[in-house]
């Protein structure tokens, strides 16, 4: 799990950071997050980001937080790492996921997009060289294999078991087609271990109770 020339360390993590509240849409650290970028305050916050350490943050919106945009406290901060524009004024970004974060503050808004103190401690280990392999590999793989029979997802098997283990998981917790409340809780799953214990549930409960089939690419 190296980093390369671009990566931050931990002591380079930025002290403020924007984020793009969207439901449905998580990072995680080495997983990787296409994006399409078209609304005005998010092309400022893509155009700054790229001046500024390239970073930004993916969180969820949560509608129990008590307010109208109220946000979950836990997200995780992305390096852009490709863009291209457009002819018709977009920008398509792809995100490669670098360490999560807690919502310490939020800050006054900034050319029209929110911005947050992230306090980056509780998941420092998102940026260790090494994470530990993950032992229960197997059972998520028959689990996902029953979710995406029953579900009618096309799967590319061959690029799944070329992965390694922690790059697998948190690549099915970006791109499998869970609710947003199961998103948020892979999220927040301290170690892959937990994930892959939590994937497998969601996916044999999925399999249980199919809903609309997509594809896994």
């Amino acid at each position: 799990m190296a980093g390369n020339h671009f990566s931050p360390v931990f002591s380079e993590l930025p002290a403020t950071l924007a984020i793009f509240p969207l439901p449905g849409a998580i990072l995680l650290p080495h997983g990787q997050l296409p994006l399409n970028i078209f609304e005005p305050r998010y092309l400022n916050m893509v155009l700054d980001a790229l001046g500024q350490g390239r970073m930004i943050g993916m969180i969820q919106p949560d509608p129990a937080a008590g307010a109208d945009d109220g946000i979950h406290r836990i997200g995780c901060a992305g390096r852009i790492t490709r863009f291209n524009e457009t002819e018709d004024g977009r920008l398509l970004i792809l995100l490669t996921g670098v360490c999560r974060f807690e919502v310490s503050e939020e800050l006054d808004l900034l050319r029209g997009y929110r911005r947050v103190v992230p306090d980056w401690r509780r998941f420092r280990a998102d940026l260790d060289e090494a994470e530990p392999p993950v032992a229960e590999i197997e059972p998520l793989m028959v689990a996902l294999t029953r979710y995406c029979e029953e579900s009618g997802l096309e799967v590319e098997w061959e690029k799944l078991r070329a992965m390694d283990p922690v790059r697998l998981v948190n690549f099915l917790a970006i791109n499998l087609p869970f609710g947003v409340d199961e998103k948020q809780s892979l999220v927040e799953a301290v170690t892959p271990l937990e994930r892959a214990r939590l994937l497998t549930a969601l996916a044999e409960f999925g399999a249980a109770d199919p809903g609309n089939g997509g594809g896994l690419h």
